[in-house]
């Protein structure tokens, strides 16, 4: 009868022995014991763990003391009145910039201007360059009792000029027909003309 009923049992496949039992009753133990020790410990870490960083995010948000609070604030206003030196300098540097740029056009149309004007004035000294050789010339070519009586219209200093360019035997014959008075005169300019020339 024993036998049989170990049999049975075998057959289940259930064997309740002394160790099963108590392996049973440590497991439901060490779970009762979780539930009701460690897992309301680690609740209570968790919430204290929240109450700290709130607690901090609050410490974050408070006024700083009163020697911070001067020193930061004059950073701030440092810090704004460079920031208002800096846009002054930038304002000032493009402003510089453009009456540079303003002076070098006005600059460059001085001289575009001089160039024209010295090329003009150049022109000017030729066409009267020409025109006077052009007098000589006439002066030359005409009789010389004519040529003198025009040159004694002339003042001493002018037709001593055109004497000067003359050709000397064209020269010399309009100085004979002169009044001996006049041809005085344009002789004295004529000899005095380079008086003031540095000799040495």
């Amino acid at each position: 009868m024993p036998k049989l009923s170990f049999l049975r049992r075998q057959r289940l496949g259930v064997s309740f022995g002394p160790l099963s039992v108590l392996a049973i009753l440590l497991l439901v133990s060490s779970i009762l014991r979780f539930f009701g020790g460690p897992a309301a410990a680690i609740a209570k870490e968790m919430n204290e763990i929240r109450s700290v960083d709130a607690d901090f995010g609050d410490r974050m948000q408070c006024e700083p003391p009163p020697d911070i609070a001067a020193v930061l604030d004059a950073l701030v206003d440092r810090e704004t009145r460079v920031g208002e030196r800096e846009e002054y300098f930038a304002k000032r540097s493009v402003a510089l910039a453009k009456a540079e740029a303003e002076i070098d056009a006005k600059l460059s149309e001085l001289m575009q201007a001089e160039t024209e004007l010295e090329a003009t004035l150049a022109m000017a000294a030729t066409a009267a360059e020409d025109d006077v050789s052009k007098l000589v010339a006439v002066y030359e070519n005409m009789k010389p009792k004519d040529a003198a009586r025009l040159f004694e219209t002339m003042s001493p200093t002018f037709a001593a000029g055109f004497l000067g360019r003359m050709r000397p035997d064209a020269a010399a014959k309009i100085v004979g027909g002169l009044a001996p008075d006049i041809a005085y005169s344009i002789s004295v300019v004529l000899a005095g003309r380079n008086a003031d020339v540095p000799k040495q």
